[in-house]
């Protein structure tokens, strides 16, 4: 099965972006570019599943993200 979760990407006042994904509590990385926090963000899910299983714990489904008018 695969899984997909949002995710949140935030360009940092010093450069470059940080990532979190809301489903995934803590779930939180950061790149120089947007590509690279992608990438992160996409290493970073997987090793949170992989962390839960390990954990026998169970596996987060994907929580809807609201997003405020005016924000983007």
């Amino acid at each position: 099965m695969e899984l997909k979760y949002t995710i949140l990407l935030e360009k940092n006042e010093d450069g470059g972006y940080t990532v979190t994904v809301p489903s995934l509590p803590g779930c939180i990385t950061e790149g120089s570019t947007w590509e690279e926090a992608f990438t992160n963000a996409q290493e970073a899910i997987e090793g949170y599943i992989e962390t839960l299983k390990d954990l026998k714990k169970p596996i987060p489904v994907e929580v809807p993200v609201r997003i405020p008018a005016g924000v983007l």
